[in-house]
């Protein structure tokens, strides 16, 4: 696959093309490879939540949906706000390190948490 084809954001090889644009599955970056697709890449996309807003440290979320615990009977109960977030680069998509009141110390995925 040439340079062309590859996603401006993110560098993916999976994009494909609709009509005259191309489209990352993977990012959701729209570009048309004849008006130069870097130039409308973001400089940088960072983590976002479920809705697509741009996450920070110390920013506040709430969880979205039940989710369990791993190794554990607990259940972080959807609506829970998290207060102090931190931001990590992480491979299994884990990229939240953060308290939870009365569970303690855990990492969270951003797709189940939206910015409060």
């Amino acid at each position: 696959m040439n340079d062309a084809t590859k996603c401006p954001a993110c560098q993916s090889e999976h994009a494909y093309q609709d009509r005259d644009l191309w489209i990352c599955p993977d990012c959701g970056h729209e570009w048309s490879p004849t008006a130069g697709g870097t130039a409308e890449a973001p400089a940088d996309a960072g983590v976002r939540d479920a809705h697509g807003n741009a996450l920070s440290d110390g920013d506040s979320v709430i969880v979205m949906k039940d989710l369990k615990v791993k190794g554990s009977s607990s259940v972080v109960k959807g609506g829970t706000k998290v207060r102090n977030i931190r931001l990590q680069d992480a491979t299994d998509g884990h990229n939240i390190a953060c308290k939870i009141d009365g569970i303690g110390a855990m990492n969270l995925k951003s797709e189940f948490v939206k910015k409060a």
